[in-house]
C-alpha cells in the first residue's frame, strides 16, 4: 500500500506468487488496485477495459468523466468497465512506493519494467475478475501505448481498440523527451537513483522533470492563445502566486509543484523508462509485420497540434493496421488534447463501438469478481490512504 492518495471505491486484487517480468527478474507478489464500474454480465463478456496515462490512477471517471454515463461510450448500465492503476505506479499498484516483502519501500530496488509487463498484470486481473471477453480496450498516451498490446498480448479476448494521442512504438523524439526528465530528476541530490527517504523526496527534481513534460504536452498555439504576454495578476487575479511574473512561467510551475504532492518521484523514473520500451514490433518479427497481425478493428486517434505522439506516427498505425480507422481532432491543446478535449472524440469513439458491437449475454446482476482461488487472495474492501 502507498502513501498517495486512493479514492474510497479503489479495490485491489493480490495475487501471492512470483510474477516474472521481461528482463528475468521478478516480483514475490504482485498487487493491483483496480475501479469497476456497472456489473460483469454472467457470461464474463461485456466488459471495457481502461488504461491510463503516466500520472493517472485508476479513476477513471474523474480524468475521462465526459465517455462516462448512460448511452454514452463507457455505459455502466451495459457495460462492466474495468480501469487499473498501472504496474509501477503509486496509486495501489505495485510500485516503487508499495512496501516489499522485507517490509521496506521498494525504492530504487524496484525492477525495471516494460509496457508489456504493465498488459501481462492486466490480464492477471482480468483473469481474476472472470472476464471472458473485452468488448473495447480504450487508452491515452500511456494508455494507449498499452491498448495496443493487448491487442497481440491477449488477441482472443480483446474485440476492439481504441488509442488516442498514442503510437505502436517510442520513437526518437519521445525518448530525447523522456530522458530530459530523467536527467531533471538526477540533478536533484536527494533523488539518490530511487533510494531516498519517503518522508524528504526529491522536490524539486520531479518538479523540473515534470515542467519539461508540461511543454511536450501542449502547443504554442494553445499556451499563446491562454497566456500572451499577460502576467499573473491580469491572469489569474488574486490567485496569482507571483502577481508581476509572466503568467505562462507561474503555470508551468504551478504543473511541477501539483505533482510533487500526488506522485512518487522513482515511480515517475520507473513509467518513463517502460514507455522507452514501447515497440510493438520487438520480438515479432519488426514493426509492420506486428502490426499487420493486429486483427481487431482499432480506432486510432490523433491531434493535429500533437508534438509528443506527432500526427504522421497516429497515420503510420492506421495504414499498416489491417482493420484500423483515423480519427484526427482539432484541438490546439497538443498532445494534452486526449484529456481537454476528450469529449470531441466521444461521438466517433460512441459510433466505432456500435459498427463492431458483438452483444454481450443480456443478463447482468452476477458479482463483478469471482471467488479467489487457492493462490489468490482478492481484496475488495475499500481502500483508505
Amino acid at each position: 500500500m502507498t502513501g498517495f492518495q486512493l479514492s474510497r471505491e479503489t479495490r485491489r486484487l493480490v495475487l501471492d506468487q512470483p510474477f516474472l517480468l521481461e528482463s528475468g527478474a521478478s516480483l514475490p507478489r504482485l498487487e493491483i488496485a483496480w475501479r469497476g464500474w456497472g456489473r460483469l454480465a454472467p457470461g464474463g463478456d461485456n466488459a471495457v477495459l481502461v488504461c491510463h496515462a503516466l500520472t493517472g490512477s485508476a479513476d477513471a471517471d474523474a480524468w475521462w468523466a465526459p465517455f462516462f454515463g448512460a448511452g454514452r461510450v463507457l455505459d455502466p448500465q451495459r457495460d462492466f468497465i474495468v480501469c487499473s492503476n498501472v504496474l509501477g505506479g503509486c496509486y495501489g499498484s505495485s510500485g516503487p512506493a508499495s512496501i516489499a516483502p522485507d517490509g521496506r519501500r521498494w525504492g530504487g530496488r524496484f525492477p525495471t519494467l516494460t509496457i508489456r509487463d504493465q498488459v501481462r498484470a492486466q490480464i492477471a486481473l482480468a483473469d481474476a475478475l472472470g472476464i471472458r471477453r473485452i468488448q473495447l480496450v480504450l487508452g491515452g498516451s500511456m494508455g494507449g501505448l498499452q491498448a495496443l498490446e493487448w491487442a497481440l498480448l491477449d488477441p482472443a479476448r480483446v474485440h476492439t481498440v481504441a488509442t488516442l494521442a498514442a503510437s505502436g512504438r517510442h520513437s526518437a523524439w519521445c525518448a530525447v523527451w523522456s530522458e530530459a526528465q530523467r536527467q531533471a530528476l538526477a540533478a536533484d541530490p536527494k533523488y539518490r537513483d530511487g533510494h531516498y527517504d519517503p518522508a524528504d523526496p526529491p522536490r524539486a527534481g520531479l518538479a523540473a522533470a515534470r515542467t519539461v513534460a508540461m511543454v511536450s504536452y501542449r502547443s504554442a498555439a494553445s499556451l499563446g492563445e491562454r497566456f500572451g504576454r499577460s502576467t499573473g495578476a491580469e491572469a489569474f487575479g488574486e490567485r496569482a502566486h507571483s502577481p508581476d511574473e509572466l503568467a505562462a512561467r507561474g503555470w508551468l510551475r504551478h504543473h511541477g509543484q501539483a505533482l510533487v504532492e500526488r506522485f512518487d518521484a522513482h515511480s515517475y523514473r520507473v513509467l518513463i523508462d517502460a514507455m522507452d520500451t514501447h515497440d510493438l514490433g520487438r520480438g515479432r518479427g519488426g514493426y509492420e509485420q506486428a502490426l499487420r497481425a493486429i486483427r481487431q478493428p482499432v480506432l486510432v486517434g490523433s491531434i493535429a497540434s500533437d508534438t509528443l505522439y506527432v500526427p504522421a506516427d497516429q497515420h503510420e498505425l492506421a495504414r499498416l493496421s489491417p482493420r484500423a480507422e483515423l480519427l484526427t481532432i482539432d484541438s490546439v491543446h497538443g498532445h494534452d488534447g486526449f484529456l481537454i478535449d476528450a469529449a470531441d472524440f466521444h461521438d466517433a469513439l460512441l459510433d466505432f463501438r456500435q459498427r463492431h458491437e458483438r452483444h454481450p449475454t443480456a443478463s447482468r446482476g452476477a458479482q463483478a469478481s469471482p471467488p479467489p482461488s487457492p493462490r489468490e487472495t482478492l481484496q475488495t474492501r475499500a481502500a483508505s490512504t
